[in-house]
């Protein structure tokens, strides 16, 4: 389990997170939604480390601060948000270095940390460009590669944020469901921050709202994606229908130019 208790952030004298909290259990994907600057990426930033922060962050009853970055890298891997990668690794050199934490002494990988590495990439569908630098990806290529690089880490908790930025709808479904396997068959605690609300109401088994770095409604996809809810959030009026195929709820946003809906039938 990821623990997140009463985080709070502060860029300067502007406050960014206000005493934050939630838990993410293993086997599950908890989704952030929000608008923008809402908090998403600074609740991810926080909990990764790499911004300094006031509450708690803990797994299996330790604390994250007490802890050395290698110590953390073996509980907790992040996919950040529009990272600028070395351009003149090779791909495979920028996803072994996902077993850092797990090196000996002189820093080689093993036969192991090999096989790990060539699975990540291949659970991606990034193992064909294995031996291209990084620098000739395409933005979604390189979005494969930081989420092998993350696997290859071989953690139980998995943070990522708007990790289908930079994919085409083929590949947000597949990294998706990627992270949904990740979850139910590999039982890793996922918190993944995402704009889209149909895809988070389609693969999150929870959802958080943050609205101005708090934290507005958590729960099942039903109890958050609510019209009311969404619409005060996004300063946008909604519709929240049952989606045609699934038990989830559909979220289509009202226009001048569209009448509403007649449910009735």
């Amino acid at each position: 389990m990821l623990k997140i208790q009463s985080i709070s952030v502060s860029y300067g004298s502007r406050p960014i997170l206000h005493d934050v909290s939630l838990n993410v259990q293993s086997g599950e994907v908890l989704a952030l939604i929000g608008p923008n600057g809402a908090g998403k990426s600074t609740l991810i930033r926080a909990a990764s480390g790499v911004i300094p922060y006031t509450g708690h962050v803990r797994t299996n009853g330790d604390d994250f601060v007490t802890l050395t970055p290698m110590q953390r890298a073996k509980y907790i891997a992040t996919v950040p948000q529009a990272v600028s990668m070395p351009p003149a690794y090779t791909v495979w050199e920028t996803v072994i270095l996902g077993r850092t934490p797990y090196l000996g002494f002189l820093g080689q990988p093993s036969k192991k940390d090999e096989d790990i590495a060539r699975q990540s990439l291949q659970r991606v569908s990034a193992l064909q460009f294995a031996d291209r630098r990084v620098g000739e990806l395409s933005g979604g290529e390189q979005q494969r590669v930081l989420l092998a690089r993350a696997l290859c880490q071989s953690t139980p908790i998995l943070l990522l944020d708007e990790p289908t930025a930079h994919l085409d709808l083929q590949y947000q479904v597949s990294l998706l469901e990627l992270v949904s396997e990740l979850a139910h068959k590999d039982h890793l605690a996922v918190l993944v921050a995402l704009h889209d609300l149909n895809l988070a109401a389609h693969y999150a088994d929870r959802i958080a709202l943050m609205v101005a770095g708090n934290i507005k409604a958590m729960g099942k996809p039903k109890e958050v994606l609510l019209p009311e809810l969404i619409a005060e959030a996004y300063c946008l009026p909604v519709q929240v229908i049952k989606h045609p195929f699934l038990d989830i709820p559909l979220i289509l946003p009202e226009t001048k130019k569209q009448k509403p809906l007649d449910m009735s039938s």
